[in-house]
């Protein structure tokens, strides 16, 4: 399950897209969005998916029960 960020609580302060290691991060219209064909969760990178631990807004970054967990290669 990709992580995803909800937009109505997204505040536009970009700290996530920097955080990123696979650069899955993007801003569009002032709200950032996780392409979930890019988003590893931070598998094999940090023990923390960056998203999380950076945004100040508690429970804006979420896994996307839509999609399928990452599968480290």
């Amino acid at each position: 399950m990709p992580f995803k960020i909800i937009a109505s609580q997204c505040t536009g302060c970009s700290a996530c897209e920097t955080q990123c290691p696979s650069v899955a991060i993007s801003e569009r219209a002032g709200v950032f969005l996780i392409d979930p064909e890019k988003c590893t969760e931070c598998a094999a990178y940090f023990d923390e998916p960056q998203c999380v631990a950076i945004c100040p807004v508690d429970s804006t970054c979420v896994l996307d029960p839509a999609l399928p967990r990452h599968q480290v290669a």
